[in-house]
């Protein structure tokens, strides 16, 4: 704001409200904004002189008032920085807003959590809103004071477009309004109950009541706490679909308005995909999930059997009070090994079809493609599992066992006279599957660090593939080599082997070492070559002369 101007106050506003010249009292909205100034007050943008009131028929009149006060200098220490809810006649928007001359009016047929969520949305993004109830003294204190709540019919009139956030079982109840929403768009934000596969969708049916009007579908996938708060990563996508390409046009620069991401996906009969998607529970994390779970059941049962069951057939010995701690400590681990070499095996099989195949424009197998797509799910449960066996490790010297048999252990050494137990090659054995364990997981939460989408935007894809493939490997190659110092010696001794079965280690670390002497098979010059011409157009069948681009070095 220039030095030396100052702007309608507060308090001359409410005088202007309450003598009916603006507000609700007089069929108006309310003032846009109040105070505007270097920061000052709530709904303020810098640099504007805003001291007016607009009217809802469906065009707005704005009203400067900057010349009537240039010679009245604001106080500004007697202004308060935060305006609470007791100033003015309702809550006001926790965001800076301006009303737009141009802002088409938009209306909400609705009172639930949504549309009041959508409204404070609307009026932070700067957009006259105007709702429509069929009882709006009821609800007229539930919305900010910016927003004119009226009759439905009046609400559809004045509007130029029309959110409908009423329940789709409620949608008949709108036929009325036919002649006032004649012409307008309509966003229909309805989702089902249950996943419906044979359709009509709710937008196609809102459609056929409404023929003169056309319907978008969006904003369905948004919850109402993403409205309040604002988009944020992987909420910001709104799917839009609809039959006109002007009333979707209209709606995606309204996404733009409000800080979403419109996405078109094309016709209304691609609503019925929209509403099925909030309905979905995790669809991407099912198979992964599953995969989790099952190698945890399995490999439980296995160490179950080997380190429990077998000393009690045996010899008689009560083991069973590993089961809640020492078991799980020891499954937790081959889990996360296996799910992280499930991670990279695809890319290996991948590789060599390309290799087989001699070209990249071939589709690789359904099945190998959707497993591609689920890595990122699988490195997460891997890193769940990892941290998992972290905390369970730091408890074990928490648990009685754990002191009753050190206790005994001083006990017998005593006995027997023995005044140093040291042995090098055990305490070098633990310090080094300690450390490589660390370092493992600190990988490990590297990946797990970049893979979420706030961070993967702020790298490269150069970057990204470095820590999401090299150190990824790396974090792999440290999981292995932890589980060998795990397991030392004891792979070779008889003794281990309980039932004939070998130790839980010894089968987790197939997989890894096969994934790991894949790669470094890759990595041959012969084969990293070949897979680099494929990867950049070469095919085998054509015989095409291919050599790659002189790398200039600037000095």
């Amino acid at each position: 704001m220039a030095e030396g101007r100052a702007v309608t106050s507060n308090d001359e506003i409410h005088r202007s409200v309450d003598r009916g010249e603006g507000g609700r009292r007089a069929g108006r909205a309310p003032i846009c904004s109040t105070h505007v100034g270097r920061g000052q007050g709530v709904g303020a943008w810098p640099g504007r002189h805003v001291g007016a009131y607009v009217t809802l028929s469906g065009k707005t009149h704005c009203r400067r008032r900057r010349r009537e006060r240039e010679n009245i200098m604001p106080d500004d220490m007697a202004r308060p920085l935060i305006r609470g809810r007791g100033e003015g006649r309702g809550s006001r928007c926790l965001e800076a807003s301006m009303c737009d001359p141009d802002a088409p009016v938009i209306g909400i047929m609705g009172t639930g959590d949504f549309s009041r969520s959508l409204a404070r949305r609307l009026v932070a993004s700067g957009y006259q809103v105007v709702v429509g109830s069929r009882n709006p003294k009821c609800f007229i204190a539930l919305f900010p004071e910016e927003v004119e709540v009226t009759s439905q019919m009046e609400a559809a009139s004045q509007a130029d477009l029309v959110f409908v956030a009423v329940f789709p079982e409620h949608h008949s109840t709108l036929v009325e309004l036919k002649p006032a929403l004649a012409g307008k768009t309509l966003i229909d934000v309805s989702n089902g109950i249950r996943i419906n596969l044979d359709g009509p969708s709710n937008a196609e049916l809102l459609a056929d009541m409404f023929p003169e009007s056309s319907v978008v579908k969006g904003f369905n996938t948004i919850s109402a706490w993403t409205l309040q708060v604002g988009p944020r990563d992987g909420s910001r996508q709104v799917f839009l679909c609809s039959n006109s390409s002007s009333a979707k046009s209209s709606v995606t620069q309204l996404c733009r308005q409000m800080g979403f991401v419109p996405v078109d996906m094309g016709p209304l009969s691609s609503s019925l995909e929209i509403e099925n998607l909030p309905l979905y529970l995790f669809p991407s994390w099912r198979v992964p999930v599953i995969c989790t779970l099952g190698l945890f059941i399995i490999f439980y049962l296995y160490n179950f059997i080997h380190d429990v069951l077998h000393p009690f057939v045996t010899s008689g010995k009560n083991l069973f009070y590993k089961m809640p701690i020492e078991v799980v400590n020891v499954t937790l681990p081959s889990v996360a090994l296996v799910m992280l070499s499930l991670v990279y095996l695809p890319g290996l099989l991948a590789a060599c079809l390309q290799l087989w195949l001699g070209t990249k424009y071939k589709r690789f197998p359904d099945r190998l493609d959707r497993w591609l797509t689920r890595r990122k799910q699988l490195g997460l449960c891997s890193f769940l599992c990892a941290t998992l066996h972290a905390i369970y490790s730091l408890c074990l010297p928490m648990r009685k066992s754990a002191r009753f048999k050190l206790v005994n252990m001083a006990f017998k050494q005593v006995k027997e006279g023995v005044e140093d137990s040291w042995v090098d090659a055990e305490v070098w054995r633990m310090e080094l599957y300690l450390s490589v364990g660390i370092m493992a997981l600190g990988l490990l939460s590297l990946l797990a660090i970049t893979s979420l989408p706030s961070v993967a935007n702020t790298v490269n894809w150069r970057e990204f593939s470095f820590i999401q493939s090299t150190l990824g490997y790396c974090a792999l190659a440290m999981a292995t080599l932890h589980t060998l110092l795990f397991g030392w010696n004891r792979a070779f001794d008889a003794s281990q082997y309980h039932f004939y079965m070998p130790p839980t280690f010894a089968l987790v670390l197939i997989l890894p070492l096969i994934v790991l002497l894949g790669r470094l098979v890759l990595l041959l010059p012969c084969m990293s070559r070949e897979l680099r011409k494929i990867r950049r157009g070469w095919e085998k069948t054509r015989h095409i002369r291919f050599t790659f681009p002189e790398v200039v070095s600037h000095v």
